[in-house]
């Protein structure tokens, strides 16, 4: 499992990539961030929820309430322009870390 801070900062650019898929409902979101993390970033409906509460209030995501077949009320999100131009960003920044990692941990070559 991830640590907390690290589940808490890849929040944002996680849901954004996950908006790009299309449409979803925050339920099917802490879903499908299960399955592509093979189960190693677990989130709560009560962690998510504020996040999406403010990326809908920074206009990163539009949200409305629909009727699912159950006939069940759910908020279903989707993103915006200004949430791709944000996703783009936050790639940019996730490459810039994940870069340096890597450089960091590779192997070094031992000269004998």
């Amino acid at each position: 499992m991830l640590s907390k801070e690290l589940v808490a900062a890849s929040t944002v650019p996680l849901v954004l990539s996950v908006l790009t898929e299309g449409e979803t409902y925050g339920y099917a979101l802490i879903q499908r961030v299960r399955e592509l993390s093979d189960g190693e970033i677990e989130w709560t409906e009560g962690m998510l929820y504020p996040v999406l509460h403010w990326m809908e209030k920074e206009d990163l995501i539009e949200a409305e309430w629909r009727e699912a077949e159950t006939g069940r009320k759910r908020k279903y999100y989707r993103l915006r322009k200004e949430g791709r131009k944000a996703l783009h960003e936050e790639k940019q920044q996730w490459m810039t870390v994940h870069a340096t990692l890597t450089k960091l941990w590779k192997p070094k070559l031992r000269s004998t």
